[in-house]
């Protein structure tokens, strides 16, 4: 690893608020941040040429970019890891498709060599969202369609392969309430997504010890005034949520209303192999999707995961949908981080990794990456 540089002046993001100050790092580290505390307005709008220094974003749903998908197996995982990091994503997880049993294994006996060192140049891939196949097979999305029943034993084999951290099931399937609590003391985090479930399913779930959604408003039960639906139990009860702020998935409307309803909503991509290439066909798992004018399809036209990067997220935020800087930077990295208990990730302190984004004040257009300690280059 080598390290860039050891300080860097700016407006520095603490857990406590803006400082305008001095971001010092040592050994991947942060060691030092020195600053006087300002307010949001001052960083907006004050008239020093000093950049942005945020924590670096996390993104727990990446299914590939730079032509790669994380069911290939080979080296994909890292090429992705590369492609996310110049992009300002300084962690992420690497999420698989719902496919037959023996291509999930393939795929996280590949991924494992990415888990326990990272890359040079690339993210940290912290570990495997299983978001298939323990789902239900009326609500596939643009999942294969290879979902299957779910067991504890299965999963601990997986496991086994490469490091799961996250894993998306439909509630209502038969026997996964009583799953729930088993994963969670086994120490996987659970995802309620690609579901047909009702209201009452939902919080059940949650009950049992589910900890968020999965993708909010995509593949899951709508509301509706007098059956909720999966959507209403994450609006009245998620502390947790994914979101795709690519502005094709949600209407920003509908994300304004989940912003308002769920404290920690936390930013992911959904991002395919089509991520950071030009229009044509790619792979996501065992189907063909085609980009094309920055979404990504299947051939009869259902959205298949999404071309968004981390940094476009944090601009739809603030420049789209009028957030501050310090809650958007919040929802695509610290949050994340408390979702998956990370404390030493997703936010600006000393001890912390030195995992951090530099960006100008205005178009906040990415100047600078630097993953534990190491300088990306950005594209």
């Amino acid at each position: 690893m080598t390290e860039a540089f050891s300080s860097i002046d700016g407006f520095v993001l603490t857990p406590q608020g803006f400082v305008r100050g001095r971001l010092e790092q040592r050994e991947g580290r942060i060691a030092r941040i020195v600053g006087e505390p300002v307010a949001e307005s001052e960083v907006r709008h004050g008239g020093a040429e000093l950049p942005l220094i945020l924590p670096g974003f996390i993104d727990l749903h990446v299914h590939g970019g730079g032509g790669r998908d994380t069911m290939e197996g080979g080296d994909a995982a890292v090429s992705i890891a590369r492609l996310h990091a110049r992009h300002g994503t300084t962690s992420l997880l690497a999420t698989t498709m719902t496919a037959p049993l023996d291509e999930i294994s393939a795929a996280l006996a590949a991924l494992a060599p990415a888990c326990r060192e990272r890359a040079p140049q690339a993210a940290r891939v912290l570990g495997v969202h299983l978001e298939g196949p323990y789902i239900n097979p009326g609500k596939l999305g643009a999942q294969p369609d290879f979902a299957k029943a779910a067991s504890i034993e299965e999963i601990a084999a997986l496991n086994a392969m490469a490091p799961i951290r996250l894993i998306t099931l439909a509630p209502e399937m038969p026997g996964y309430l009583a799953l729930i609590p088993q994963l969670r003391e086994a120490g996987f985090q659970l995802q309620i997504g690609h579901t047909a479930g009702t209201y009452e399913d939902g919080v059940a779930a949650l009950r049992q010890g589910a900890g968020g959604f999965t993708h909010l408003f995509n593949a899951m039960s709508g509301l509706h005034h007098r059956e909720p639906g999966m959507v209403g139990a994450a609006l009245a009860h998620a502390q947790y949520a994914e979101i795709i702020p690519d502005l094709l998935h949600v209407h920003p409307g509908a994300i304004r209303v989940a912003l308002r309803a769920i404290p920690c909503l936390f930013c992911v991509t959904d991002s395919t192999a089509a991520a950071g290439m030009p229009d044509g066909d790619y792979k996501l798992g065992s189907h063909k999707v085609s980009k094309c004018m920055g979404g990504v399809r299947l051939a009869d036209g259902t959205l298949a995961g999404s071309t968004l990067t981390m940094d476009q997220a944090l601009r739809n935020l603030v420049l789209k949908l009028g957030l501050e800087i310090e809650d958007a930077a919040r929802r695509c990295s610290t949050h994340a981080a408390d979702y998956l208990g990370l404390d030493e990730r997703g936010r600006l302190a000393e001890g912390a990794w030195a995992d951090f984004v530099v960006m100008d004040r205005r178009e906040l257009r990415l100047q600078r990456v630097v993953v534990e300690g190491e300088e990306i280059a950005v594209d």
